[in-house]
């Protein structure tokens, strides 16, 4: 009983970071002994820091298929390391131990309400059945309840969910209607299924779902401008890496340390595409294949480097061209493309927006080396077409790092 009510009030999330910051700032305050300026600077820090958290933690993980605790850990330590070199180039005094459990209070707060809050953060539907429930319900994020007629606004606790593709009662119009005016949310069930599944329905894509591809110019300015930001300010990091790197390849086999290639960018254009070298030269007139097809001309430092992406670092410079973006659909090659435009309904909407290092399709299936995954893939390419936006980006670069780190998709 007692944490059933604990839940009850931490299902409010105003409540629940209120009841937070005071746990965080509380403690902290318990024991902290330095000088008043230093320990208030910290404090406003790290309160900052967590209210920052708690409002980004819902924008990147409105993502059906997205568990919000596992991105707990780096999307506070992200803030907390941009807060801490804001402090330090503005030469404001701040405690280092303070920021320390400031953090480690505010992620043990955040993790642990994550698992006491799952259940009120679980999706709640009630569906008018002209389409398979079932085909929701099964996936766990979300929870559909079946409404029976006659319909009555007052049985609406959450969302309403319905096909409005498919034939509809007057009856269930003038409901739909009836809730649109009362504030209620009203979602199309192949809308849930998308962000479900993380991927659109491309056999059944229709014309004014293709509308909806249409990429928002203004937020792909600005995404031009934060992306190329966060390249120049690795670079201190990313050029040794890739400067060892170029040392290793040409030391180990003979040939450039660049592998340079056409590959197919927006609008259908061609252009070329830069990475580390991961295999033995290739044979003058070679087809063009897959590189599952070519696993055997791999080298050693080839292996390590694709596992953890480092192969693709050269790419930064593709972006800084504006040839590519840090995020967005892979590029293929334009024999590949020719053939998957011949076999797969709707392949060059992929074109619609620059190709990227990473992307949704790499991070949420993996790799993809047959006209069949290919086709999987698209599916996801154009769901992030549809979907773009700076939270899905920052979606993607978390789980870049987790790919990075785990080797998930590496070829």
């Amino acid at each position: 009983m007692f944490i059933k009510k604990v839940k009850q009030i931490l299902s409010n999330s105003y409540l629940c970071h209120s009841i937070g910051l005071f746990i965080v700032l509380g403690t902290l305050n318990l024991f902290s002994e330095e000088r008043a300026e230093t320990v208030s600077n910290s404090m406003w820090m790290v309160g900052i820091c967590y209210l920052a958290a708690a409002m980004t933690l819902p924008r990147i993980t409105s993502y059906l298929l997205v568990e919000r605790k596992y991105y707990i850990l780096p999307v506070l330590s992200s803030i907390f390391i941009v807060a801490i070199t804001i402090m330090f180039m503005t030469r404001i005094e701040y405690s280092r131990s303070i920021v320390f459990y400031g953090w480690i209070l505010s992620f043990s707060w955040l993790f642990f309400t994550a698992f006491l809050r799952q259940e009120s953060q679980r999706l709640v539907l009630f569906a008018i059945p002209n389409f398979d429930i079932n085909s929701l319900n099964q996936r766990g994020r979300v929870r559909v309840i079946e409404l029976k007629a006659p319909y009555d606004i007052a049985n609406i606790k959450g969302s309403l969910v319905v096909d409005l593709h498919r034939n509809l009662s007057p009856e269930a119009e003038k409901f739909i209607a009836d809730c649109s005016l009362n504030n209620i949310a009203v979602f199309h069930a192949e809308s849930i299924r998308e962000m479900l599944e993380g991927k659109v329905q491309t056999k059944h894509l229709m014309e004014n779902a293709i509308g909806s591809l249409q990429p928002n110019p203004l937020y792909m300015t600005f995404k031009r401008i934060w992306e190329s930001f966060i390249i120049i300010v690795t670079f201190p990091i990313t050029l040794p890496i890739m400067a060892i790197t170029a040392i290793l390849i040409k030391l180990e086999n003979p040939g450039p340390a660049m592998f340079i290639q056409e590959r197919v960018g927006q609008g259908g254009k061609l252009f070329r595409i830069y990475k580390f070298r991961s295999m033995t030269i290739k044979e003058a007139g070679a087809e063009d294949k897959f590189a599952t097809a070519e696993q055997a001309r791999v080298t050693r430092v080839g292996k390590f480097i694709r596992k953890f992406r480092i192969d693709e670092l050269p790419q930064f410079f593709n972006v800084l061209k504006g040839d590519m973006a840090l995020i967005g659909p892979r590029p293929e090659q334009d024999s590949f493309v020719k053939q998957f435009e011949q076999e797969i309904p709707f392949y060059g909407y992929r074109h619609m927006v620059k190709p990227g290092i990473t992307g949704w399709a790499q991070v949420v299936q993996g790799y993809a080396d047959d006209t069949e995954s290919t086709s999987e893939k698209l599916a996801h390419d154009l769901y992030y077409i549809k979907n773009l936006s700076f939270w899905l980006d920052i979606n993607i670069v978390f789980k870049t790092i987790r790919t990075m780190l785990t080797g998930f998709g590496a070829q």
